[in-house]
């Protein structure tokens, strides 16, 4: 294993090789295969495949799943075949789902290894060679140049014009410039401008580099190990309907043994008698049927999410949704694009010209002080224009293999947006290099911070073009163009440019300015001193926009009760111009700064970290493992969170979170794997529509599971009372199962599929201390468990004169009706059914009408009324039962309205 050092930035190159035991030239051959045996390859070791027919074994044990399988048992016990069958095939498909969820973390795991690259350009025996990047191994000279992804963690040794994109890693949408020098030993990662990290980009330049750490003591590796450490914590749902099931299961129990008491010991009715019927009654009021029910909900819920641009990986998050009250953000490439554009263009003493557009799409218009204008039009913008494009070698391009109408860049993304915004003009280099041919060039560099060509125009001769940092063009500046014509630079003009640079840089902007010299026509090279006494045009200014949906998604979500919180490892300042732009801050807070950078919260004792985070909703300049501890102590709290990012630097507090959620385009293999939605439009208002379709789906589920115990609760409750009263019993075994099959069959699934009522983001989200069955729905459940029952036994024994078959008969066609009427009352425990519409729910009514049918098969066809020991009762009386059985509807809606004036 390699010796873990975090120093490597900090000591001077001359003794890093030192102690690495390597030179400039590069290691021997030997030496780097004594070293690879030594420290093994530079790749992520997958953790140890655990065996596939454990894990799934591991699925079966649950509570839940125990009683399943002793209703399975029972019921074929009992004969009861069917029951076998569909109990069976429950617990199959409740293990495969957790089966298929115990490799996730796998799975993110293996995504890292993606981020390896193939191969490398290192110094062995002197010489530069191309090998396999798992071989290589610290102390191994590197070369780095534009384009390479980064194999290894390294420290720079020299470079020239080098910049490197470290998005993925640390949250910055700018290229970084590197340099070779020492810096102090307790600066951030982010800062450590003379290191490279592994999977990160080079954007521009080129370096040569020792490599000081592979695999897994990389920061990527360093990743690896604490992703596979992290514990998912269990999903609130999870335990929610745990907890019912175990309830359910408990009462049933209960109920059934009271039976077996009240009717062998006190009725003296047969055992084999009392047990078989016992035994069916345990079998129908366990919820064998609640996982089946549970997953469908969840489903319908996944279904229209995904209809809504996110895709669920993990079903009961659609549930957990409902309860999150915290959603931390990352910043790039979640509320902003990740994409530099140019919006706006400044030229001395004209109003600002506006250029619209997203990303890297070649489209957009120009416009000063509202008014839309070709941008051909104006020379001093064409000129701009024509400048940025030719004295620029990024560019971007369509990608082929996409739907949808997407780019990526070549090169650096400050050259790639001005490229862009040149083509919105429809000046491309391709074209226009035919007119104006570049003779040389000076790249960038942080040293000069200016990019200069020579061009031989067609029209004005040779001249100079510079795009550069403003401050610096501004100084080598003689002169400037104001409205098409050339004046001296004097010190009211550099003033005023200097106030609109500020300008800029306050509102987060990267700004460049672009200027021009004419050269005598025997120029053929330039250097650094020919780039003195410049025309200045004008300024550029660019920025990773913000996405247009993210102001009005952070609003819903607030009048939603939920508190949005940015986590980004970019600067201070841009994090709280983009903070500002969306609404996060909307005032100050006086305990507090508006934003806070790691370095400020780090050594916070627990009790002021924790008051920080409760008070601050925006922190820059955050490594991985800070936001992980932000999601912790937050979860800690008491708090639901969902965690939403695109980036490696996001993993950890993805997966740590309730829910994570991560970018379907941009996002990184990491984060999808570490996540349980996956936003497939890169739309930070998808969240806000999950959470509306979450709190829908939790509606649903309490509704769905309601009418369940209803029905078992008033089986039992039928069952014992008979007994009580020395009645004979209501029901046969066979009678009882049909009625679930039937009546829970088709309509469950109708319940699940309601629609949401009322606008649900505009009430706060529900307390994870809230159980399924709460204890203000207990005067609901009483009511109509204690109607059905006096409804069934009255009927039972109107009818019980005429023989026990046919009032078995009526008793269970009012017991099925009253079901389907409750069915009614629960599409809304709130609110009547006629304020709702009866037919806005047309999959429950086309369920309601399936089952009238089936129960009027079962009276009324010989053959099977035979079966199941029924007597035909008149049709007229069938009717009357029907009306009867709807008694249970008024009375509900008699309940919502006497309880919706108490609590309007």
């Amino acid at each position: 294993m390699q010796k873990e050092n975090n120093d490597y930035h900090s000591i001077p190159a001359k003794k890093l090789l030192g102690r690495l035991k390597s030179s400039v030239g590069g290691l021997s051959s030997e030496d780097a295969n004594a070293r690879l045996a030594h420290y093994g390859k530079n790749e992520i070791q997958e953790e140890k495949s655990k065996n596939p027919i454990f894990t799934f074994l591991k699925q079966f044990h649950s509570f839940l799943i125990y009683i399943l399988i002793i209703a399975a048992l029972i019921s074929w016990f009992v004969e009861h075949y069917i029951d076998v069958y569909v109990i069976c095939a429950i617990i199959l498909f409740n293990a495969t789902i957790g089966f298929i969820q115990e490799h996730r973390a796998e799975k993110a795991i293996k995504s890292l290894k993606n981020i390896i690259v193939q191969y490398a350009k290192v110094y062995r025996n002197g010489q530069l060679i191309k090998i396999s990047a798992k071989e290589i191994v610290p102390g191994d000279i590197v070369l780095l140049e534009e384009g390479d992804k980064i194999p290894a963690d390294a420290r720079i040794l020299g470079c020239k014009n080098f910049r490197t994109v470290e998005s993925s890693l640390t949250g910055e949408s700018l290229p970084k410039d590197k340099f070779a020098k020492d810096i102090p030993e307790k600066t951030p990662l982010a800062d450590r401008l003379n290191m490279t990290w592994m999977g990160t980009f080079v954007a521009s330049g080129t370096a040569k580099a020792i490599i000081v750490s592979t695999g897994e003591r990389t920061v990527i590796g360093q990743l690896a190990k604490s992703l596979e450490q992290i514990r998912e914590p269990p999903t609130i749902f999870r335990k929610k309907t745990s907890l019912l099931a175990k309830q359910m299961a408990i009462i049933a129990a209960s109920g059934s043994l009271l039976i077996f008491i009240v009717g062998f010991f006190i009725r003296g009715i047969e055992f084999t008698e009392i047990f078989l019927f016992t035994i069916a009654a345990l079998v129908s009021a366990i919820p064998e049927g609640l996982p089946a029910v549970l997953t469908i909900v969840l489903a319908i819920g996944a279904h229209r999410m995904s209809k809504r641009n996110a895709v669920i990986r993990n079903l009961p998050a659609t549930a957990t949704l409902a309860l999150v009250n915290i959603i931390l953000t990352d910043k790039t490439g979640t509320l902003t694009q990740n994409t530099m554009t140019v919006q706006k263009i400044v030229f001395p003493e004209e109003k600002e010209i506006l250029v619209s557009g997203e990303g890297w799409i070649p489209r957009g218009e120009f416009s000063q002080d509202g008014k839309v204008f070709e941008a051909q039009d104006k020379l001093q913008l064409s000129k701009l224009l024509k400048i940025s494009v030719i004295s620029n070698n990024s560019r971007a391009l369509r990608k082929s293999d996409s739907k949808k109408e997407q780019y990526e860049i070549i090169g650096d993304p400050t050259e790639a947006a001005l490229a862009v915004v040149g083509k919105k003009a429809g000046i491309e280099k391709e074209s226009l290099i035919k007119s104006e041919n570049v003779l040389d060039d000076i790249p960038f560099s942080p040293e000069v911070k200016y990019r200069a060509s020579l061009v031989n125009t067609s029209k004005t001769g040779k001249q100079i073009y510079v795009v550069g940092a403003p401050e610096v063009i501004l100084k080598k500046s003689k002169y400037l163009i104001i409205k098409n014509t050339k004046k001296i630079l004097n010190d009211s003009y550099r003033n005023d440019i200097h106030k609109s640079i500020i300008s800029l840089a306050k509102d987060a902007y990267r700004t460049v300015a672009v200027a021009y010299k004419n050269v005598p026509e025997n120029t053929f090279d330039i250097s650094e001193k020919d780039t003195d006494d410049l025309i200045f045009v004008g300024i550029v200014g660019m920025s990773d926009p913000i996405r247009p949906e993210v102001k009005e998604a952070i609003s819903k979500a607030e009048k939603a009760g939920m508190r949005v919180m940015m986590l980004t490892g970019d600067h201070k300042i841009t994090a709280l111009s983009v903070a500002k732009q969306i609404g996060l801050i909307t005032k100050s807070n006086s305990k507090y700064p508006e934003v806070m950078d790691e370095e400020d919260i780090a050594d916070l004792p627990h009790e002021k970290f924790l008051d920080c985070i409760r008070n601050v909703s925006v922190f820059s300049r955050l490594t991985p493992k800070m936001k992980l501890k932000i999601a912790t102590a937050l979860q800690k709290d008491g708090n639901l969170i969902a965690m939403t990012g695109d980036g490696v630097n996001d993993a950890l507090a993805l997966k740590k979170a309730d829910i994570g959620v991560a970018m379907g385009i941009i996002g990184t293999d990491v984060a999808r794997e570490s996540s349980e939605i996956i936003l497939s439009d890169d739309n930070f208002a998808s969240i806000i529509n999950a959470v509306e379709e979450g709190r829908i789906v939790f509606t649903n589920t309490k509704q769905t599971s309601f009418y369940l115990v209803t029905t078992s609760f008033a089986e039992q409750a039928t069952i014992i009372a008979t007994l009580l009263i020395n009645l004979p019993l209501p029901l046969l075994p066979t009678q009882i199962l049909w009625l679930n099959l039937v009546t829970d069959g088709m309509a469950v699934i109708p319940l699940a599929s309601e629609r949401g009522h009322t606008d649900v983001l505009n009430q706060h989200p529900l307390s994870r201390k809230e159980g399924i069955l709460t204890k203000d729905i207990m005067p609901f459940l009483i009511l109509n468990v204690s109607l059905m029952l006096l409804m069934t036994l009255i009927t039972f024994m109107y009818y019980l004169p005429s023989g026990i078959e046919q009032a078995r008969a009526g008793a269970f066609t009012v017991m099925a009706f009253t079901q389907l009427f409750n069915a009614l009352n629960m599409r809304s425990i709130k609110t009547s059914i006629f304020k709702l519409g009866l037919f806005t729910n047309k999959l429950l009514l086309l369920g309601i009408t399936i089952s009238a049918l089936l129960q009027i098969i079962v009276i009324y066809n010989p053959f099977i009324s035979s079966v199941f020991k029924f007597a035909a009762i008149p049709p007229i009386d069938f009717v009357l039962l029907i009306a009867f059985s709807s008694l249970i509807l008024w009375a509900g809606e008699a309940y919502k309205l006497i309880k919706n004036r108490k609590n309007p």
